[in-house]
């Protein structure tokens, strides 16, 4: 198809977002060199085997010969107002609970198509949820694998990973679910699902081995937090499916509101306004994470014994845990084994 690049809304180590015009109208690409697309057209693989309304929309590929470089492009469906972190931001860090459910009814409707596919998203999140005129669509596939694939390689963000795969063991369909209720807390509150651990290693510790949860707010209504216990359960087999929470009472008798949505979002005076897609970051990925922790790990554990001895006793002998600090370094080894965590925003950028 002809088509024209353009100006960049987004760019990464390994791929650039760019607006494109075809036929009149407007479409995302997502451009990479050939020779470092591979992760690319693995997107595209699946992308192009998917339609839900729920999903951002596949629209080709190609490859173009660009400043003497060879890219392979592959276009998406461009969604105008951003993602819904962006959404929840521009509305003062939270969203009212009757937009919040019914985004989170056109969530849970885009990840049972996609359980429904045998797929996992791995990577569900604010910034991976794109916004539109008919509301919110799944889009970033660029961690997404079969959920058959028991060997593939672990990826997402850490502060919306589930224990499970905090601990580098599996990543399946209900991943997805706990990091569902990751971004509900995130819609409700602006923030961070675990606000209070600092670094990324810290937040893949305490999920991965402590005993916690995210916090659910307590002023949401009844509903809103027992839909939420039953996504954020630490026991994966515990959780909910999709399937199931499309019934329950939080979200399961609504239909898209426009006003609803209208009323929680401020649009953007164009649709091609650059101010809402140029936040763009390039995640490490876990694998680079733990390599630079490994060099902090020394000083970690002496801070913990210093914190721990200030007390008179060992931490983990008051716990009678004698392998508490043996768990990080178990920890660790499970965590180096984890593949590339996404590209957040470049990859969503692109997926709009």
């Amino acid at each position: 198809m002809e088509w024209h690049r353009g100006h960049t809304i987004g760019q990464g180590s390994s791929a650039t977002v760019s607006t494109a015009t075809c036929c009149g109208g407007v479409l995302a690409v997502k451009s990479s060199e050939l020779p470092q697309s591979e992760p690319l057209k693995k997107e595209q693989k699946i992308l192009s085997s998917l339609s839900s309304p729920y999903v951002v929309a596949y629209k080709g590929c190609d490859i173009t010969m660009e400043n003497n470089k060879l890219l392979f492009n592959l276009f998406m469906e461009y969604m105008p107002f951003g993602t819904l972190a962006q959404a929840t931001r521009r509305c003062d860090g939270r969203l009212q609970e009757p937009a919040i459910a019914c985004y989170t009814r056109q969530i849970v409707q885009g990840l049972e198509y996609l359980h429904s596919k045998g797929l996992v998203h791995c990577d569900i999140k604010g910034a991976n949820i794109l916004i539109g005129e008919n509301g919110a669509k799944i889009g970033d596939l660029g961690c997404a694998k079969s959920a058959a694939d028991s060997t593939g390689a672990i990826g997402g963000t850490p502060m919306f990973m589930a224990p499970e795969v905090a601990r580098g063991e599996e990543q399946g369909c209900a991943s997805d679910i706990w990091s569902l209720g990751c971004t509900v807390i995130e819609m409700v509150t602006g923030g961070a699902p675990w606000p209070n651990v600092e670094d990324p290693f810290s937040v893949l510790y305490h999920i991965a081995y402590s005993s916690e949860v995210p916090e659910i707010p307590c002023f949401l209504s009844k509903e809103a937090k027992d839909f939420l216990g039953k996504c954020l359960r630490r026991n994966p087999q515990e959780r909910w499916k999709a399937s199931e929470l499309l019934k329950h009472p939080f979200i399961e008798k609504l239909c898209f509101n426009k006003e609803v949505l209208e009323s929680n979002t401020s649009s953007p005076t164009s649709v091609l306004e650059q101010g809402y897609w140029s936040c763009v970051e390039e995640s490490e990925s876990l694998g680079d994470l733990i390599h630079k922790t490994r060099k902090f790990e020394t000083l970690a554990a002496g801070r913990v014994r210093m914190l721990a001895l200030s007390s008179g006793v060992p931490y983990w002998a008051r716990h009678d845990d004698e392998n508490w600090i043996t768990a990080r370094g178990n920890g660790v080894e499970g965590f180096a084994n984890c593949g590339a965590e996404t590209a957040s925003s470049a990859s969503h950028g692109l997926s709009h």
